[in-house]
């Protein structure tokens, strides 16, 4: 149908013409209110955005010497903010002669990895910053 048929035909209706696809052989076009058309884009896009799960960074901070219980407890912890699908920052911090031992450190997080290898893999290997040392996991 010719362009001027077309907004004849919209302006008869009381709609406006919007072209849908400018780049088909004809151009495609519809007749529709174009203002509520831009409203229900408008929500489409709001709820797309309210249904999005933007991924937090949560740490946990232990010290070399922990106790089962402790690191029971934590662990509980580290294993909802997987489930939530946030990332987990373990830090270790070493106080006074604490530093002499950095083996200690490695074994608790060696046992953290193996804690979690069927949940959450290792984005940030450890390292040892300053007197601290810092691992970071991220759910599967």
């Amino acid at each position: 149908m010719p362009i001027e048929a077309a907004l004849e035909a919209a302006a008869e209706a009381g709609l406006d013409l919007i072209e849908v696809s400018p780049n088909a052989n004809p151009p495609v076009c519809k007749l529709a209110d174009y203002g509520k058309l831009k409203f229900q884009e408008q929500k489409k896009k709001a709820e797309a955005r309210k249904k999005q799960k933007t991924q937090d960074i949560k740490e946990i901070k232990m010290r070399p010497n922990i106790d089962t219980h402790d690191y029971e407890v934590k662990t509980k912890s580290m294993r909802r903010f997987f489930e939530d699908g946030d990332k987990v920052k373990i830090t270790l911090r070493f106080r006074g002669r604490e530093m002499a031992h950095q083996d200690r450190g490695m074994i608790i997080f060696d046992r953290v990895k193996a804690d979690f290898g069927d949940i959450a893999k290792v984005e940030f290997e450890p390292k040892l910053e300053g007197r601290q040392m810092i691992m970071v996991m991220a759910p599967r």
